[in-house]
């Protein structure tokens, strides 16, 4: 239902960029969302987008560096992921649902990819 592109190893300051993309039942969801485990510790969530008003919402530890967008053309939502700090290092998933910030909330999952930021 999610295809997430594959993350990576990127130094400290650098960028990244994940693509997701929806398909089947998925497509109709209200919202999509990033979220991202770090090693030993709980998923916190990262981002959400709006698919029909384009309105964002991100996480205080993420606002400023990081900007989710979407493409309705190509039916594919980003996270643009710059700044990158070490403690940015985590499986990041893309999630189809409502327009929130509740991980409990989303209905379909992509399968993780995992990036890393060395210092």
């Amino acid at each position: 239902q999610l295809q997430a592109s594959r993350g990576g190893l990127v130094q400290a300051g650098g960028s990244l960029r994940l693509s997701c993309a929806p398909s089947g039942s998925a497509v109709n969801s209200y919202g999509m969302g990033w979220f991202r485990r770090a090693p030993g510790k709980e998923r916190e969530f990262v981002a959400t987008i709006s698919w029909s008003s384009g309105s964002t919402y991100y996480a205080d530890s993420v606002k400023g560096r990081f900007a989710i967008s979407i493409n309705n053309a190509k039916n594919m939502v980003y996270l643009q992921m710059n700044s990158l700090k070490p403690e940015d290092t985590a499986v990041y998933y893309c999630a189809a649902g409502p327009y929130s910030s509740r991980s409990d909330e989303y209905l379909y999952w992509g399968q993780g990819t995992l990036v890393t930021v060395s210092s």
